[in-house]
């Protein structure tokens, strides 16, 4: 259950949100909440008031992903997971703007989501774009993908969901698709093909327009699990 308190309770901040988070105010609920307010195993049926599919996109930064896709599939329903509040609240202001009701934010850690707050088997797909590849070796245990996040991921997901893996270095898609290819019902999908962006907005993420319009590859990756 998502009980949605007041910006004013000052839970507990991840990184560069805790101050940025204190100094803005305004009403973002139901489209931004925190693992503060998460007093029990999240029900998609009450968050989003509707029995349709849930997809996840952790990382979800400023939320291009979020808003592009609740707009073009109104069917399905999107959680964005980030750390960064600053970003999560940006993200959940433009969806307030939009009164997307099928896509919400919710602010922390992505591991601690899975393993706490969100149900076992009950996600359509997990959207994993671009993390953060913690370039230096000392900070190589800050980094997103791992075994036991894999493992996460893979519990997480309903027979036949889907893993979307982006990242535009290489040696993070070696660590990612290696762990992913550890366990064993994890199928490997044709990866999709780099499309032509129609406009400014017509990038999978922010991060994704800046990396293809600056000339740098992308390694995509889509995995299924199997029944």
């Amino acid at each position: 259950m998502v009980s949605h308190s007041s910006d004013t309770d000052h839970p507990p901040q991840p990184q560069s949100g805790r101050d940025s988070f204190a100094q803005e105010r305004e009403d973002l609920s139901p489209w931004f909440f925190t693992l503060s307010d998460c007093d029990s195993p999240i029900c998609w049926k009450q968050l989003f008031g509707n029995e349709h599919p849930t997809e996840l996109d952790i990382g979800c930064g400023r939320g291009l992903f979020v808003f592009n896709a609740s707009e073009n599939r109104p069917k399905t329903n999107y959680l964005g997971l980030e750390i960064d509040f600053k970003e999560g609240r940006r993200a959940a202001k433009r969806l307030k703007k939009a009164n997307r009701a099928n896509a919400r934010i919710l602010g922390g850690d992505a591991k601690r989501a899975l393993s706490q707050f969100i149900p076992k088997e009950s996600v359509a797909a997990i959207h994993v774009y671009f993390p953060d590849p913690w370039w230096k070796a000392k900070h190589h245990k800050r980094r997103l993908f791992t075994a036991e996040f894999a493992q996460q991921v893979y519990q997480t997901l309903q027979p036949g969901g889907l893993l979307h893996g982006w990242t535009d270095v290489f040696d993070y898609w070696e660590l990612m698709s290696g762990h992913i290819q550890e366990i064993e019902q994890f199928k490997e999908l044709p990866a999709p093909q780099e499309r032509f962006a129609e406009h400014n907005m017509d990038y999978q993420t922010s991060f994704e327009r800046k990396k293809r319009l600056a000339g740098w590859p992308i390694y995509r990756g889509l995995w299924q699990k199997e029944s």
